[in-house]
């Protein structure tokens, strides 16, 4: 629904506003949103499958600890790392005050590349985005045939060249797939380039609905951009419609390229640049704001933001988790077309930025709004106000919308494991539909009902454009006091905070880390 509306809406006449926009700043939102998404897929791409193809296929001291740590910048949201590279890197920012102090220099006697900027945000969302191409190219890497890369070798192809040549191409479907899901994080990201100044699709949805207040031109700028990601999605699907990939797995592990001396030294450092860039410098710059500042902090007001973030969260991966659950033991019972349809459109609901959802939804709730209000004028003489909008239900709905497909897809590929033959038995001993949910397939599904639960969880709890835009009145979260702390420059009040956010994203990060980064040695 929240989709067709916001297509629906490019039917209605384009205003004055959508003009003014036009003949401004459209062409900037293109340009920008164009050159970021292209700068963080180079970014996401060079670090992820470099990092996956050493920590799969190489051997070298520190490799077990660095293939794990790798994931950890997945727990840093990008406009937490924006505003901490913000405090260390600005005018007045650490590392400039002790370049001045140390060589007597004043600002501008020097050049220092400037952080706030669409170079970046490019550099900013390459940091924390990368895990979700390392994570699948480490596994595809690790899945490859030894007869397949011995072949190559065993030709006179050179390590670099079997890994260009054989490597990469086998796991091209695995590396786009990662790409995909960076992307459209940057697409949906509102926080970086917001306090960045860059000016994208996102920032111009926002400044038109609530700057200008027109909320038909917002949703004008929201099917652009949802054109922007469907063309991406289609470029990339007919570019490898022709293409097939096969590999013959095996169970014997892939021989190891064994690093010595200079070349495993420099691995440890290729590795260890993104985790410590990614997280550790971030996150211990954030740790010593909030241990220098804590006293200063509302400890009743922290409270509350953390009682409410936590609420919020839970009933959203609650109401995800149920439907998912739903939908998915629908599927498995009847699996018609009508049900796979339905399912696979669900899905896309993660693909679509936040700010497009929190429009689409918008527009039903404030049309219910007016119409209920109209009717209860001309009954009894009085407005009953917002009902709809504004209110954590429309909040909540529209969370529904956007992580569904999480939980669908956790639960879905539990639901796989589980033999369709364990069902028919049970159905022919007597057991119920319901008996056969609860009894056989909720034990059997406890780790994909936890992991789908977790990761709605930590999404909810840091996502921002959404419950920025659909929040109550006077109702923050941890995500929203960040940045509003970080807007107004008070960059160590928002820092403890930001450290609970990201505490909290480490804990799927380690599950994750737990199920799919094993050692097979």
């Amino acid at each position: 629904m929240p989709l067709l509306l916001v297509m629906a809406s490019l039917i209605q006449p384009f205003s004055a506003t959508w003009q003014h926009l036009n003949n401004t700043v459209l062409t900037e939102y293109v340009f920008n949103t164009t050159t970021l998404v292209f700068g963080v897929g180079i970014g996401t791409f060079g670090l992820g499958v470099g990092a996956a193809w050493l920590s799969a296929l190489c051997e070298f001291p520190g490799r077990r600890l660095l293939s794990w740590a790798l994931l950890l910048p997945m727990a840093m949201p990008a406009y937490i790392i924006a505003y901490t590279y913000s405090g260390i890197l600005d005018s007045f920012g650490i590392l400039q005050i002790l370049i001045r102090s140390t060589f007597g220099l004043e600002y501008g006697d020097y050049y220092f590349p400037q952080i706030r900027s669409l170079g970046g945000a490019i550099c900013m969302l390459s940091l924390v985005l990368y895990p979700y191409v390392y994570l699948l190219a480490r596994v595809a890497f690790a899945g490859q045939s030894l007869t397949t890369l011995e072949s190559s070798r065993n030709l006179g192809r050179s390590p670099w060249n079997s890994f260009l040549f054989v490597s990469l191409p086998l796991a091209r479907p695995a590396i786009v797939a990662g790409l995909s899901l960076a992307i459209m994080e940057t697409l949906a990201d509102y926080g970086t380039v917001s306090y960045f100044g860059v000016n994208t699709f996102t920032t111009g949805i926002f400044r038109t609905w609530h700057g200008l207040g027109e909320l038909l031109t917002a949703a004008q700028l929201c099917a652009f951009l949802l054109l922007f990601v469907f063309a991406l999605m289609l470029v990339e699907r007919e570019s490898r419609n022709k293409l097939r990939y096969y590999q013959n797995f095996t169970l014997t592990k892939t021989k190891s390229i064994v690093l010595r001396k200079w070349h495993a030294v420099g691995a440890v450092i290729l590795l260890s640049f993104p985790i410590i860039m990614g997280f550790l410098l971030p996150a211990t710059q954030l740790a010593v704001w909030a241990i220098n500042h804590w006293r200063k902090i509302e400890k009743v007001e922290f409270f509350y933001l953390l009682l409410n973030s936590i609420i919020l969260a839970a009933a959203a991966s609650v109401l995800c988790l149920a439907l998912a659950l739903f939908l998915s033991y629908v599927k498995r019972r009847f699996g018609r077309q009508r049900e796979l349809v339905q399912t696979e459109i669900i899905k896309l609901g993660y693909a679509v930025p936040g700010t497009v959802i929190a429009v689409g939804v918008m527009l039903p709730a404030g049309w219910l709004d007016q119409q209920i209000n109209e009717l209860s004028v001309q009954l009894i003489d009085e407005s009953f106000g917002l009902i709809f909008s504004g209110t954590l239900g429309i909040l909540l709905f529209a969370y529904l919308a956007r992580f569904l497909s999480i939980s669908l897809q956790a639960i879905d590929s539990g639901m796989s494991t589980i033999k369709i033959n364990l069902d028919e038995s049970a159905l022919s001993l007597g057991a119920s539909p319901s008996h056969l949910l609860t009894r056989i397939h909720l034990p059997m599904l406890r780790p994909s009902l936890f992991t789908a639960l977790l990761l709605v969880f930590v999404e909810v709890l840091k996502e921002l454009p959404i419950t920025l835009i659909l929040r109550p009145f006077n109702f923050n979260t941890l995500a929203i006091r960040t940045y509003e702390l970080a807007s107004e420059e008070q960059l160590m009040d928002a820092a403890l905070p930001a450290l609970s956010i990201v505490a909290i994203g480490l804990i799927p990060v380690l599950l994750i880390t737990r199920i799919i980064i094993q050692d097979k040695n």
